[in-house]
């Protein structure tokens, strides 16, 4: 450990987190640590004596220096608090910046400004968020994220002077020379821009890259998966999909011109997730592939069918872990349906045939059970999954109820 960069840095960072930083403070209060925030044992019986002395020999230089000051017991050598001399905030980023490759806010600032000339008169809301920014930066503030403000920033320029019609992929080749990049990336940052100055928030009934169709640039058709024994009629004709076990694709806009949906079995499954969705198949169930969370298209299929068949079962099956109850949460509340939960239990996480296949719980994993843990059709199991760390994830189980 590098008790010099980590005290300074910390010193630095809670300072320039304070009001004093942008003068807007009342009141006056030291920038200051203590060394057990730095070494939490510094205090303990069990300390390490060689680090503890470390650290006091390191403060001990930095205030030689003019960096910092510090108070010690009444009695001893351990330190009781370590204090940044305010007035040489920027001689210690200095400092930082020449031993360390730390980056002075000054620095920053500097990089925010040539960003804000590079693309203040791109594009009509490139120079409202460049104005916003100055700003910012004139109330001695830096912007969250600054470092990826150019590559938003080359979308929105690009999209709001586009004039031809293009897919997201396309348009991403155009703007980033790679057709994924602008959808694993930029997009949700860019759509929360466009929406911004565009004074178009999003509805709970539309998506938030629909915007994107206000500027000629639509995604490609989105595809609905579904297979099993179920009539579609369209136009008083019906179209039998029985016969054809593999299932079929439907384009989601096709769904207005559905007049009716018509399950040939008594039960009706969603799948979480592909793999599983190819696998799995019953003659007793229509099977619906999800892909995570509900979209806006897929919870109107479902809305559908249900309104036509409400005398049959509705299952989901997913993974056995936070992701996978969140997901069935989210469906039965955006559907109005109650799904039942199927092979999600705590009897798969006891079988012998998933023994090598379980794994730990994450530390998101354990915060997020824990937020549904008081729901009752989830509460058992994950009782039980956070007592013995496990989760399982679906693609096992499918592969064993297939054989």
């Amino acid at each position: 450990m590098n008790w010099e960069e980590k005290i300074l840095e910390y010193l630095v960072d809670n300072y320039r987190k304070s009001k004093k930083d942008t003068g807007d403070n009342k009141i006056n209060r030291r920038t200051q640590v203590k060394p057990e925030k730095l070494y939490k044992k510094y205090r303990e019986n069990d300390g390490d004596f060689e680090v503890i002395s470390e650290i006091n020999r390191t403060v001990e230089d930095l205030c030689a220096r003019g960096f910092l000051a510090y108070d010690k017991e009444m009695f001893g050598t351990q330190l009781n608090c370590i204090y940044l001399a305010d007035e040489q905030i920027e001689v210690v980023e200095d400092y930082l910046h020449k031993k360390y490759e730390f980056i002075p806010k000054g620095m920053k600032k500097d990089e925010i400004q040539e960003i804000i000339a590079r693309y203040h008169d791109l594009s009509e809301i490139c120079a409202m968020e460049c104005d916003c920014l100055q700003q910012e930066l004139d109330r001695n503030k830096i912007p969250k994220d600054y470092k990826e403000l150019p590559k938003v920033f080359d979308a929105v320029a690009f999209i709001e002077n586009n004039q031809t019609e293009l897919f997201v992929r396309e348009a991403s080749m155009k703007i980033y020379g790679d057709s994924k990049y602008f959808e694993e990336n930029t997009l949700i940052p860019v759509c929360q821009m466009l929406r911004k100055y565009k004074n178009r928030p999003c509805s709970l009934e539309e998506l938030l890259d629909e915007i994107l169709v206000d500027f000629g640039i639509k995604k490609e058709p989105q595809k609905l998966c579904i297979k099993g024994n179920f009539i579609l009629s369209i136009d008083g004709k019906e179209l039998d999909f029985s016969m054809l076990p593999e299932g079929i694709e439907l384009d989601a806009r096709s769904i207005e011109k559905i007049d009716c949906i018509k399950l040939g079995t008594t039960r009706f499954m969603t799948i979480e997730n592909r793999t599983s969705y190819l696998r799995y198949s019953a003659f007793s169930e229509v099977i619906f592939y999800l892909g995570g969370y509900a979209n806006r298209f897929q919870r109107n299929f479902i809305k559908k069918v249900y309104e036509d068949n409400q005398d049959v079962e509705y299952l989901h099956f997913g993974d056995i872990d936070a992701g996978g109850f969140w997901i069935h949460y989210n469906l039965c509340k955006i559907t109005g349906v109650e799904f039942k939960t199927f092979s999600m239990s705590e009897d798969e996480l006891t079988m012998k045939q998933y023994k090598n296949c379980l794994q730990p719980l994450t530390d998101n994993d354990i915060a997020r059970l824990q937020e549904l843990k008081e729901v009752e059709v989830y509460a058992g199991t994950i009782q039980y999954m956070l007592q013995n760390n496990v989760k399982l994830e679906q693609e096992i189980i499918s592969l064993e109820l297939m054989k």
